[in-house]
């Protein structure tokens, strides 16, 4: 499947560069998912698309080449955000985290740190991680099912006024746990799933494979769930969960090597208590 889709973008970016198709036909005849494929029309947002689409498949295809040369597992392709430019994904995805979480102590955390934890670890494999979900260009967080109950389909967004409650969580830790990465893999195992925020300015164009570049720890500005991690292979990963539906990333998924803080994994990071 990577083989297919790395050779589909090679082949794709040989035809735009050299005029033999037009976007329109290549992206029939290639992008048959009916989530990834999007028909380029005539008029001038259109043509901002197929702008966007054709920067898309050159940057996908020097990611591909950089990490192929560096022997990285990361993979970068065509998905649902491949006609948005990088600044319209900003805009409508994400959002800027100016909130910083205190530095982690060990001396005056309160956390009990054990660390004969297991090598790998997925809440999923537990029963208490639900599915992905598709919060489109909302970026609602915190919300009650009953309030705002999820529908697989495209409608109206729905707002709620300033004084509406929200959901308000009153036992919770939050630290940067930055240097101290091993203590996120007591905390993850001993109190469930961890929030959160990270940079994925880079997630745009993410297929799958472990991200181990191009992410900034200074630039906090999405949260996903953190479910798990695997440190049996040659790469250390976390497992985080993401909300941009399962077209996105290995079903929803992307894994971020352990160590170095990468993609602000580490900066800010939140456990409920129970």
């Amino acid at each position: 499947m990577a083989f297919t889709l790395t050779l589909v973008i090679l082949i794709i970016y040989h035809e735009l560069l050299t005029g033999s198709n037009s976007v329109e036909l290549l992206s029939r005849k290639y992008l048959t998912d009916g989530e990834r494929l999007k028909t380029f029309q005539q008029g001038n947002e259109n043509s901002q698309r197929r702008i966007n689409f054709q920067s898309s498949l050159k940057r996908q295809a020097f990611l591909n080449s950089a990490m192929k040369k560096s022997n990285h597992s990361a993979r970068y392709g065509i998905n649902q955000f491949s006609d948005l430019s990088p600044q319209q994904f900003r805009e409508r995805y994400l959002t800027v985290w100016n909130e910083t979480a205190p530095k982690f102590d060990p001396s005056m955390s309160g956390i009990q740190v054990k660390m004969n934890y297991p090598p790998k670890f997925d809440w999923r494999d537990h029963g208490v991680v639900g599915p992905v979900r598709n919060q489109e260009s909302t970026k609602l967080k915190l919300v009650k099912e009953a309030d705002y109950p999820f529908e697989d389909k495209a409608g109206i967004c729905q707002y709620f006024p300033q004084s509406h409650a929200g959901v308000a969580v009153r036992n919770y830790s939050a630290y940067d746990f930055s240097g101290h990465e091993e203590v996120m893999m007591s905390v993850l195992v001993e109190s469930g799933p961890l929030v959160v925020i990270v940079d994925a300015i880079s997630w745009q164009d993410y297929l799958g494979g472990i991200i181990q570049h191009h992410c900034s720890s200074h630039n906090a500005n999405h949260a996903v769930l953190m479910t798990g991690y695997d440190t049996t292979g040659e790469v250390p990963y976390w497992i985080v969960r993401n909300s941009w539906g399962t077209s996105w990333g290995d079903d929803g998924y992307a894994y971020i090597k352990i160590g170095n803080d990468m993609c602000g994994i580490a900066d800010n990071v939140a456990a409920v208590l129970v």
